[in-house]
C-alpha cells in the first residue's frame, strides 16, 4: 500500500527527551492526585466508622425484620455511624444539642412548615410522642424555617400539636450537618439514633410514626441487644 503522506523531518533531539519527561509528570502528577482523591475518600469513610457504634448496626440488623409496613421505607444501619452532635435551640431559645439525650433512643425529625409532607407528618409524630414518650425514649423534633421563627410555633399550636417538644434551628445548619454524612436529602428527614449517639435507622420522607409498626419498632430499639 502507498504511503500518501509527506515525509517529515525528524524530530530534535531535545524535542523527543521532553516529550517522555512531560508525560511522564502528567501521569505522576495524575497518579498523585488520584492517591489523593482515595486517601481522602478513605478518611471521610474512618470518620463515620466509629467502633463504638457497632452495637447500634447490631441492634439495626436484629430489628430490621420489623421494618415492614408503615416503617418499611426505613434504611437500617450497616455500618457504624455516630451522629454529628447537632446543634439548635429549644422553645425558650435556649441552646440544646443531640448529646443532651445520651441514654435515651431518640427519633431525630427535620421538618419544616414550607415542606407539605412535614406538615403532614407532624400528627404522627406527635402520636408517637404521646405513645412512647418518657425517660427512654423521645421525638426530637427540629424546625428548620428560616424566615419568620412565628410561623412553626403558630402551625404546631393551631394544629393541636402540643406533645412534641419544640426545637429549631434558624440557620438550617443541622439539615448541613446530616447531609455531610449522607443523612439529610431531602425533607422530611428523619434518623432513629441510640442512647450513644449512634444511627439505628434512616428515612427520608414521611411515615405513619403513630403505627403499630412504627411502635414496636422502636419499642424493639429501645431494648438492649441480647
Amino acid at each position: 500500500m502507498t504511503n500518501d503522506m509527506p515525509d517529515l523531518p525528524s524530530p530534535r533531539p531535545q524535542a523527543t527527551r521532553r516529550i517522555p519527561i512531560a508525560i511522564g509528570a502528567v501521569v505522576i502528577g495524575a497518579a498523585i492526585g488520584f492517591a489523593g482523591v482515595l486517601g481522602i475518600g478513605g478518611l471521610r469513610r474512618n470518620a463515620s466508622g466509629d467502633p463504638a457504634c457497632r452495637a447500634a448496626v447490631n441492634l439495626a440488623s436484629k430489628i430490621a425484620p420489623l421494618a415492614h409496613g408503615e416503617v418499611a421505607a426505613l434504611t437500617m444501619a450497616a455500618e457504624p455511624l455516630r451522629l454529628p452532635d447537632l446543634v439548635f435551640s429549644d422553645a425558650d431559645g435556649k441552646p440544646k444539642k443531640l448529646s443532651d439525650w445520651r441514654g435515651r433512643t431518640v427519633l431525630v425529625n427535620l421538618w419544616a412548615t414550607w415542606c407539605v409532607p412535614c406538615r403532614k407528618e407532624m400528627p404522627a409524630l406527635e402520636g408517637l410522642q404521646t405513645k412512647l414518650g418518657g425517660p427512654n425514649f423521645e421525638v426530637v423534633a427540629i424546625n428548620i424555617d428560616t424566615r419568620d421563627p412565628e410561623k412553626p410555633k403558630a402551625f404546631l399550636q393551631n394544629a393541636h400539636l402540643t406533645r412534641l417538644g419544640y426545637f429549631s434551628d434558624e440557620k438550617a445548619k443541622v439539615f448541613q450537618d446530616l447531609k455531610s454524612v449522607g443523612r439529610a436529602l431531602g425533607m422530611p428527614t428523619s434518623v432513629l439514633v441510640d442512647g450513644q449517639g449512634c444511627e439505628i435507622a434512616t428515612i427520608e420522607g414521611p411515615a405513619q410514626w403513630d403505627s403499630d409498626d412504627a411502635v414496636k419498632l422502636i419499642e424493639a430499639a429501645e431494648k438492649p441487644v441480647d
